[in-house]
């Protein structure tokens, strides 16, 4: 039993089940953020603009009560925070991004020493003057293979 409670423990403590909860918490109290902004300002905006209280929305059929502009209510809601997590990602990308070194591209072509012609860099033989490439070109072309 004392195992069972160590690895649960390891795997609660392990960092990406820390992130996942900080995040739930941080996500679900911007939620209730973006709910007060839609239904105490965006709504009554909206309602004046189209006179009509959306709280109200609701069509009964029979003993039930559909409440339809709750939903749409809800659709801006999701609009809201979709968007503003679109952004925010979009920025936390955008500053990793500036820490990162760009990676060199490798050469793909080199000068053959005979004819000065561009050619392959894996090639053992220049396609134009049909010259032999020294061993030394071959060693250099395999080590920078190796460094891929």
């Amino acid at each position: 039993m004392k195992k069972f409670f160590n690895e649960f423990k390891e795997f609660a403590m392990r960092g990406n089940v820390l992130d996942l909860a900080v995040g739930i918490i941080i996500g679900a109290a911007f939620t209730a953020i973006v709910t007060s902004l839609v239904d105490d300002i965006l709504s009554p905006v909206i309602g004046l603009l189209v006179q009509v209280n959306f709280s109200d929305l609701a069509v009964s059929i029979g003993g039930v009560t559909l409440k339809y502009g709750s939903f749409i209510m809800a659709v801006i809601n999701f609009v809201i925070v979709a968007f503003a997590l679109f952004v925010l990602i979009k920025a936390v990308n955008t500053a990793m991004s500036l820490g990162r070194k760009k990676e060199e591209e490798q050469p793909t072509t080199k000068e053959c020493p005979y004819c000065k012609s561009e050619i392959n860099i894996e090639a053992t033989r220049c396609p134009n003057c049909t010259s032999v490439l020294p061993e030394e070109e071959k060693e250099e072309v395999s080590e920078l293979q190796a460094d891929n």
